[in-house]
């Protein structure tokens, strides 16, 4: 069965482009056979990802960072939301990325050799899929890893939009001490299975997994596999509170930030959120709006299907 690549050249600051032939080479090698498209602006990958669920590829890789992950995904899915009984293909990774989130919480090989041999391979584990709807559209976006409101995307833009010339894990370290400085907050109303909140908030993340950024484990006790969304949030009001708190959320076990008075995480298979003021949204890293105030969170259970070592 022929195997679709889907490679963002621009991955890693154009590192994409620069291991195409690197990329052809392995998975030639591995005895995979396969044919490659290049992606040529965002939403590009979940076009063609769509496009190969109905042309029957399986499985279809994705090449480049979690937001190339998370826009093949959404190919698939999306695909899937249109016509009943369709059969959903595997997804594969061969990782390009600053962060490779879902790589490192899945425990995926990084390196490409050995990722073309996980292809090969064709063996496959199901995790949980989260499913973000917002906006007076009811938009729905799909996510494998982490999404969240408030703080969170706010690093993001600033990240995306302020830092363009850092580069690697110090441009989300630096994104987050300038978020962190502007103490952006708001008020919100959150429902979820078996209780709500209503009060102010710096922060409401929603993982399938722990690690997000590279860095930070936002939501510590994620687990892809439970059934469960993991969501946390909490309102600091003071700079000085934050930043004190801030290395904690680098803790994956005792320790963490979640250990906190303030903070609260939660596990649940639904969520709803209302925010008084308008917030930017994100899924895997990849910023779906800069203003919503309506948002909507559910988990479907061993829905996405990986290919693994």
């Amino acid at each position: 069965m022929t195997v679709k690549v889907i490679l963002n050249p621009y991955a890693g600051r154009w590192l994409g482009l620069a291991k195409k032939e690197a990329i052809e080479t392995a998975l030639r090698e591995a005895g995979v056979n396969f044919e490659l498209e290049l992606t040529d602006r965002a939403g590009h990958a979940t076009e063609l990802a769509a496009k190969a669920v109905k042309l029957g590829y399986n499985p279809i890789v994705a090449v480049g960072g979690d937001g190339s992950i998370n826009e093949v995904i959404n190919g698939i899915y999306l695909c899937a939301k249109d016509e009943d009984g369709i059969t959903l293909p595997s997804l594969g990774v061969i990782p390009l990325g600053t962060a490779n989130d879902l790589v490192v919480n899945l425990g995926l090989p990084k390196d490409i050799p050995s990722a073309a041999e996980v292809i090969a391979a064709g063996k496959s584990r199901t995790i949980d899929l989260g499913r973000v709807t917002f906006g007076a559209e009811k938009t729905c976006r799909y996510f494998s890893n982490n999404s969240a409101i408030g703080m969170e995307p706010t690093v993001t833009l600033i990240q995306e939009e302020e830092l363009v010339r850092m580069k690697g894990i110090a441009r989300y370290l630096a994104a987050t001490i300038i978020a962190v400085f502007r103490n952006a907050h708001w008020t919100v109303s959150l429902e979820w299975e078996g209780g709500d909140y209503q009060g102010p908030a710096n922060l409401v993340t929603v993982g399938n997994s722990p690690l997000t950024g590279g860095l930070f484990y936002m939501t510590p006790h994620a687990n892809p596999e439970d059934g469960l969304l993991t969501c946390v949030f909490g309102y600091l009001p003071s700079r000085l509170k934050i930043l004190s708190v801030l290395p904690k959320t680098m803790k994956p076990g005792e320790g963490s930030y979640v250990e906190h008075p303030a903070i609260q995480e939660i596990h649940t298979p639904w969520l709803k959120i209302h925010t008084h003021t308008p917030t930017p949204l994100h899924t895997d890293g990849v910023i779906q709006s800069k203003s919503v105030t309506d948002v909507e969170y559910s988990i479907l259970p061993s829905k996405l299907s990986i290919l693994i070592p």
